[in-house]
């Protein structure tokens, strides 16, 4: 079983990461933190996040992780 996370923007794939077991919130963080990396500050090309309503998207810190940068 794979489990496969891209993150698209209209140049095209920013991060993608292929697991082998079901997205945790632990392992989303870690995510998070290697795509924050290639996204840029608003209002700059590639910076807004836009996340559905699965589980593993809802844990404590996301938002100020995101913010903090």
């Amino acid at each position: 079983r794979y489990s496969i996370l891209p993150a698209i923007s209209l140049d095209g794939v920013l991060h993608l990461d292929i697991i082998t077991r079901s997205w945790t919130a632990t392992e989303f963080e870690k995510y998070i933190d290697l795509l924050l990396d290639v996204m840029n500050p608003w209002p700059q090309r590639n910076s807004v996040l836009v996340m559905d309503n699965a589980s593993v998207h809802h844990f404590e810190g996301l938002r100020d992780i995101v913010e903090a940068r």
